[in-house]
């Protein structure tokens, strides 16, 4: 939204700065981000069947939506690729990958969203939010169910592990950091 003033309706702009208080047009933008927000977590809500009001407003406010859930769900294999602080071209091909085998195609938003994860590091904030919506998807699953969802993700994040080798280039070696992230990552799956 610009900041362009509504030139047909020069009273319609001051009594909005004077009831919102300030520019108009950023407490407009503002409202019709909040109302985008509610949109979002009554979406995610309904296609995870995820009920925390608190988890399903911090997934919204970072920008996840519907069509980026399947990205979020690959946070491990990043977070394993960047575990030494760095990640090298066997492992980006890895995470890529790892995006492909669960349907995430280039040019998609999920893709575009793991390109830039790939580029740089993410926040700590969005590993926790991917422990905090995989705990709440958990509890909406059967023990199998989670048992699968556990096995699926952290192989994947194994093997984006050991794709990078060690640095005599032997065979797949997974790096005492990488082994905890991924005891870290495990931890999503247990019970509450």
């Amino acid at each position: 939204m610009s900041d362009v003033r509504n030139p047909l309706n020069p009273q319609e702009e001051r009594l909005g700065e004077a009831f919102f208080g300030g520019s108009a047009a950023d407490q407009r933008e503002q409202l019709e981000l909040k109302a985008e927000e509610q949109a979002a977590r009554e979406l995610i809500a309904e296609a995870t069947g995820i009920s925390d009001p608190v988890l399903l407003a911090e997934l919204a406010g970072l920008g996840i939506r519907v069509e980026t859930l399947s990205a979020l769900t690959l946070i491990p294999l990043i977070d394993v690729a960047w575990a030494d602080g760095r990640m090298d071209e066997r492992e980006r091909a890895a995470v890529l990958a790892g995006a492909a085998s669960v349907g995430i195609e280039p040019g998609s938003t999920s893709y575009r969203l793991l390109e830039i994860w790939i580029e740089e590091e993410q926040a700590p904030d969005l590993t926790n939010l991917w422990h905090d919506f995989t705990r709440a998807l958990c509890s909406q699953l059967s023990a199998g169910e989670v048992e699968r969802l556990r096995e699926n993700l952290l192989g994947r994040a194994r093997a984006v592990a050991a794709a990078a080798g060690d640095s005599l280039e032997q065979s797949p070696h997974v790096s005492n950091v990488e082994e905890a992230c991924l005891a870290d990552l495990a931890e999503a799956f247990r019970p509450a």
